[in-house]
């Protein structure tokens, strides 16, 4: 049963994220047992560069679709691409409508994903709203069986604030729950002119059924991403290789240097360098 896969690739492969891996495994779980939906599962991931939410997104998608991020019905957004130009927001909105109307109608159990909503032109989302809520049609189609995951960076710095002040006040990051960063990311994301969601009814009308906040990682962290990296590139684990490209990367705050400031974003390319 591939929610146990799912599961198991999380907690071996997911470097640090209790919390992501806690919130992911119960929207996917409840959305799938339930034959008769009552919305579709949305789920919004929030945290800075490196955390692994691009990670999370494609593991789920891997496991859902045939094929992955490469199957027909799963179709993915980035407004540098996609949505580039400022003043075409109209065709945007109408061509957005469109492809998710279409596809729905050829497959109801498709997959939406939406990269660096960040950098979205505020209102041009809001076209999906209507394929986001309970009601049981939209232009005659039955679109409850989908998925909708957004993609942000947006609430990445509150995250990594709340993290180290809860750090300073010696409670670890493994005991972090999610009401300890839901009201950072709701302003970060939500009350923020900058965002893709500002102002947004996706917000108001509560159509994001899990927020999922990816924390800032620490050096044993990025440890690991580099040892699991050299594993996968078949190359031999040596601990001084990996300590030396743990250090390398940047950590912050300043004094404590604490957390990674790229996650286990570039990893990889500089094992090379070290090797």
């Amino acid at each position: 049963h591939f929610v146990s896969g799912l599961e198991f690739d999380l907690a071996t492969n997911l470097v640090g994220q209790p919390l992501v891996r806690q919130q992911v495994m119960k929207g996917v779980r409840e959305f799938l047992e339930n034959q008769n939906p009552v919305k579709p599962l949305v789920m919004s991931f929030h945290g800075s560069t490196g955390t692994g939410k691009t990670y999370v997104s494609s593991m789920l998608i891997r496991y859902l679709f045939q094929g992955g991020l490469q199957s027909p019905y799963v179709h993915h957004f980035s407004p540098i691409v996609h949505f580039p130009h400022a003043e075409k927001i109209k065709q945007y909105k109408e061509s957005l409508k469109r492809w998710i109307q279409g596809n729905l109608t050829n497959c109801g159990r498709s997959a939406f994903l939406f990269d660096e909503m960040d950098k979205m032109h505020p209102g041009l989302i809001d076209v999906i709203i209507p394929f986001l809520g309970p009601s049981w049609v939209v232009y005659g189609t039955n679109y409850r069986k989908a998925i909708f995951i957004f993609i942000s960076n947006a609430g990445g710095d509150q995250i990594n604030n709340v993290t180290l002040a809860l750090w300073r006040a010696r409670k670890d990051r493994e005991e972090i729950s999610l009401q300890d960063l839901e009201p950072a990311i709701s302003k970060a994301v939500f009350e923020n002119p900058q965002s893709g969601f500002w102002k947004s009814g996706i917000i108001n009308e509560h159509l994001i059924d899990f927020v999922v906040p990816f924390l800032p990682l620490k050096h044993y962290h990025v440890k690991q991403c580099v040892i699991s990296e050299l594993v996968q590139q078949g190359l031999e684990v040596r601990p001084g290789v990996v300590q030396e490209v743990a250090d390398s990367i940047p950590y912050f705050p300043e004094e404590e240097k604490l957390f990674s400031s790229t996650g286990c974003k570039t990893v990889a390319s500089r094992i090379s360098f070290y090797i």
